[in-house]
């Protein structure tokens, strides 16, 4: 398979779909996405390809907090660790170029700060 550059919504929705199928596959993470998102993988994937359109695309297309509806699941560093293991072999395995890096790192740089607040949140509630 050629990798490509994202540079479109199509692109963006492709990654989203290819990332999410590994999700919804995955032994430590599908029943944690399944349990909350049930039969709304529809909804939940319009907004993810809303959520990276803004930040790839720059085109403002997803508003509302990325945190909020992740704020009490019960994951630890090790779902983290998954999810963003995952998420880079999809865009290394699919994609290339400046947007690719920049998912890669926008990505990353947001599971440290969820796990960090979940983290937090956690202690503090125990």
């Amino acid at each position: 398979m050629d990798k490509k550059e994202i540079k479109s919504i199509e692109e963006v929705k492709e990654m989203v779909d290819l990332f999410y199928a590994k999700v919804r596959e995955d032994d430590l993470l599908s029943p944690i996405f399944n349990h909350v998102i049930k039969d709304n993988w529809p909804t939940h994937l319009v907004k993810m390809y809303r959520f990276w359109q803004t930040v790839l695309l720059e085109e403002h297309t997803y508003y509302g907090s990325p945190f909020a509806p992740h704020a009490q699941l019960p994951i630890k560093g090790l779902h983290f660790d998954r999810w963003k293991r995952l998420f880079l072999e999809t865009v290394d395995d699919n994609f290339m170029g400046k947007k690719a890096s920049e998912a890669k790192f926008r990505a990353e740089k947001m599971a440290e700060m969820f796990q960090i607040k979940i983290e937090h949140l956690q202690k503090v509630n125990t």
